[in-house]
């Protein structure tokens, strides 16, 4: 019978199950414990970098039945501290699979922990809201308060590409500067797929550096963290903007340029993440079926509307999901539109962003 491993909450619960992945070898696992309700997708769940430092709690009862795919992946490695599971699925069935879960996890040193009631675990998150956790094998030598106090640091630094690299199809018509939070990959394919030259700029680029590149448009990408743990980014955007550099800021991108323009963000009780939020346009009623992966959101009263309005919405709960400046040219979404959610619901807003670097109203229109 295999040993048993424990899932601790900093409130004092503690979740029983069977290990997997890396079973041990790397020591106790400590993140935010954050679930996802994606019945599909957990190869660009565990390779988003939006969920670096975070245990991942999937609420759907099979994973890894269709393997591990490489050219799924989001990210050259996955992310999280730790990944939970009802099941684990040891014989996955998939033409393209090269691999089984399991496997995947133990080689990038990732502990997993499978036979958990994920759905009552599920229930402690939404009721009590997210909190720390850690996977161990010495459920009774777990420190409650040091545990509470974990904090994920340099989250954005810790995923950022550290040297600026091109991307490009056979024919570009538009340079993009690509100002990267934590990107995933398929920004960059939606992007080249458009015929641009993407341009992938760590997240320490100054104003100064993303203006060297002579860009047609910047895209402001998705990340890991608090928004406000962010200042320096924060600072440099505020400069970038007075250039009228058209720009379209997605998930991460999208909060920090509402810092950048005189917003406030708030942390989510337990946040949005999986791939069937519905997103209401307040200009036209279409509900669009979104992709989401965030702890944080824009708090939608501290958005100027002499200069912007909340163009989306959660269908759910009403929280802010995207916004439209009419000070600059640029408009920002919470949701990820480079996922396959609707499946195609929101991809248009690429369409969007080309309009407006072509100079017409992409800030503007559906």
């Amino acid at each position: 019978m295999a040993e048993a491993v424990y899932l601790v909450l900093s409130n004092g619960q503690v979740f029983e199950g069977t290990p997997f992945g890396a079973t041990g070898e790397t020591g106790d696992a400590v993140g935010e414990v954050v679930f996802t309700t994606g019945m599909t997708g957990y190869l660009e769940t565990l390779t988003d970098p939006s969920y670096h430092g975070q245990i991942v709690v999937q609420t759907f009862p099979m994973i890894g039945n269709y393997g591990v795919i490489p050219d799924d992946f989001e990210s050259a490695r996955p992310q999280p501290k730790g990944y939970v599971v009802r099941e684990w699925c040891r014989s996955p069935s998939n033409f393209r699979s090269e691999g089984d879960l399991g496997s995947f996890l133990a080689a990038n040193g990732i502990p997993g922990i499978c036979g958990v009631d994920t759905r009552a675990l599920t229930r402690v998150i939404r009721e009590s809201g997210t909190m720390n956790g850690v996977i161990t094998r010495n459920p009774e030598e777990t420190d409650l308060e040091a545990l509470k106090g974990f904090y994920i640091r340099d989250a954005v630094a810790g995923v950022s590409i550290k040297e600026a690299a091109v991307f490009s199809g056979p024919d570009p018509r538009k340079v993009v500067v690509l100002w990267d939070f934590g990107a995933k990959e398929n920004i960059v394919r939606s992007l080249v797929g458009r015929g641009c030259r993407v341009i992938r700029a760590p997240h320490s680029s100054t104003a100064l550096d993303i203006l060297s590149y002579k860009p047609d448009g910047v895209m402001l990408t998705n990340g890991p963290g608090d928004p406000l743990d962010n200042p320096g980014i924060v600072k440099e955007l505020k400069k970038l903007m007075a250039h009228r550099v058209p720009t379209l800021g997605i998930c991460l991108g999208h909060q920090l340029l509402a810092l950048a323009m005189g917003g406030a963000t708030e942390k989510l009780k337990y946040g949005h993440r999986g791939a069937n939020q519905p997103v209401r346009d307040q200009r036209t009623g279409r509900v669009s079926i979104t992709t989401q992966n965030h702890g944080y959101a824009v708090v939608p009263q501290s958005i100027d509307s002499n200069i912007a309005e909340v163009r989306y919405v959660n269908a759910n709960d009403g929280t802010c999901e995207g916004v439209d400046y009419s000070s600059i040219p640029a408009f920002t979404v919470q949701f990820h539109p480079e996922a396959a959610a609707g499946p195609r619901d929101t991809a248009f807003l690429f369409d969007r962003f080309m309009r407006l670097m072509d100079g017409g109203a992409g800030a503007n229109a559906a």
